[in-house]
């Protein structure tokens, strides 16, 4: 059996989601479990579905244009 490392990439998409989670106060086993992995060069994990997190500037908040999810 090989071994499998988390690349940087799927390293960042777990802090995200966990910051997400954070923010709103929610679960982060659901987005964990979404999560599809493919195998990269040097036997790393990589996300394909990493979670988007939206950012909110001054010049939306001026606009007035901005959702909140």
């Amino acid at each position: 059996m090989k071994n499998l490392n988390l690349s940087d990439q799927a390293m960042g998409a777990i802090m995200m989601a966990l910051q997400r989670c954070l923010l709103e106060q929610s679960d982060i086993v659901p987005i964990l479990k979404g999560f599809k992995f493919v195998q990269a060069e040097g036997d790393e994990l990589v996300v394909l579905n990493p979670p988007i997190i939206k950012a909110i500037t001054e010049e939306t908040l001026e606009q007035g244009s901005f959702e909140t999810t």
